[in-house]
């Protein structure tokens, strides 16, 4: 990209620590989660993604999971809904910048989409921000789909009637237009191994049915645990609007199975990737 202003660029927090810090370390890495992946693309119409966030050495390989579905596939436009894990303030946020930077290179953020979504809805526009979540999902974009412009919102705000708002912002904003929608999350975070994985079944369960407002019920009665579950539960009901009808648990896991350290007391996180699509 030619003549990029500087200033409007919404530099790196994580490269180099959440994930490889050059593009050939990253790309390599990548690559690497993307060949163990022991399954292909799902036959069906591809209408949206779940994926970890964590760093790459604990949830990439899981990641890698979600993002094969993308083999052959091509999208002008990536909407990515993730949580925000510090207080910024406000409903939905966005950055303000025109660019995401990753080693990669720059990911263009579609800001006439993004003007659209904040008459629908009034985001938060953030000249900076510290959000991991949305930013570690752009290197798996880029090495997969290539060319693409994003549509990134942070959630300030996870309830149901939060995540009913702006799906039906996004179903009105992308249209016709051929577009792919992710969510990030991780699931519980628990010092726990066995409590992770059981408040993560409910999350699986829910996922497999294709039941956004079962999700959403059951996070708020703390059954299931998901930092992005508003995330979760706004893409599903987004690609059911845009002709989904089912979704699928790709892979699971969690740090303990990771690291091998499931003794009690340790901290454990969920990951899970899955795959929201028309079935053929």
């Amino acid at each position: 990209m030619k003549d990029v202003d500087p200033s409007e660029i919404r530099r790196s927090v994580i490269a180099g620590s959440w994930y490889p810090g050059s593009a050939s370390a990253l790309a390599s890495k990548i690559d690497e989660f993307m060949a163990a992946v022991d399954e292909g693309p799902l036959k069906g119409e591809l209408k949206g993604l779940i994926s970890p966030h964590a760093g790459y050495s604990y949830s990439g390989g899981v990641a890698a999971y979600a993002y094969k579905q993308l083999d052959g596939k091509s999208y002008p436009t990536v909407a990515v809904v993730s949580p925000v894990h510090q207080y910024y303030g406000g409903r939905y946020l966005v950055t303000s910048n025109r660019y995401y930077e990753t080693p990669f290179g720059l990911v263009e953020v579609d800001t006439d989409l993004v003007r659209k979504l904040d008459g629908e809805v009034g985001l938060t526009f953030l000249e900076q921000d510290a959000e991991h979540s949305l930013e570690i999902q752009l290197p798996f974009l880029q090495r997969t789909l290539g060319d693409f412009k994003v549509l990134p919102v942070m959630m300030g705000e996870q309830s149901l009637g939060a995540c009913k708002q702006l799906s039906a912002a996004l179903t009105k904003v992308l249209g016709g237009k051929e577009a792919l929608l992710v969510a990030s999350s991780d699931l519980a975070h628990l010092h726990d191994y066995h409590e992770v994985v059981h408040h993560d079944r409910h999350v699986q369960r829910f996922v497999n049915d294709f039941d956004p407002e079962g999700l959403a019920a059951s996070l708020a009665k703390n059954e299931a645990q998901a930092c992005g579950g508003g995330p979760i539960v706004t893409v599903m009901l987004t690609a059911k609007d845009r002709g989904a009808n089912r979704a699928k648990v790709l892979k699971y896991t969690n740090s303990g199975e990771v690291t091998g350290d499931k003794m009690p007391g340790k901290y454990t996180v969920g990951y899970l990737a899955g795959t929201i699509y028309k079935a053929a």
